[in-house]
């Protein structure tokens, strides 16, 4: 499995993996519970590789954040996010010091862990971007 195929899909909670393409949008496969369904081609779906953060300079990739917080865990699970927003913020800006704090807001820092989580928990421990 790669990030490639891992999409997020608005108004559903947690990641998906691509299984194939369908009449009427993607079949996917939830990696919380590996229940399969059809998200309809009009949902807003997006690829990880796809996503990026602010940062005070250029914008990383997604995939760029998951590595660094993958290198700070050493291999595990980053903080709860039931542990409070003070607490994912430093968390978050120990792994990505330059992230810009005006733009990146608390509910973008809590899903982006939430998303590191489930990826380690589901077996990930490398998160490169596809060749161009």
């Amino acid at each position: 499995m790669e990030l490639k195929e891992i999409l997020a899909i608005s108004g559903q909670p947690g990641l998906f993996r691509f299984i194939a393409q369908s009449r009427n949008g993607f079949i996917v496969e939830s990696l919380i519970d590996g229940k399969r369904m059809n998200a309809s081609a009009s949902s807003r779906i997006s690829a990880l590789t796809e996503i990026s953060m602010f940062t005070e300079g250029e914008d990383i990739p997604l995939a760029e954040v998951f590595t660094k917080m993958y290198a700070y865990t050493e291999g595990k699970q980053g903080p709860s996010t039931k542990e409070g927003d003070a607490r994912l913020k430093e968390f978050f800006g120990v792994v990505v010091p330059d992230y810009d704090r005006e733009r990146v807001h608390a509910s973008d820092i809590k899903k982006a862990v939430a998303w590191f989580n489930l990826l380690v928990g589901a077996g990930f421990t490398e998160f490169t971007l596809p060749e161009e």
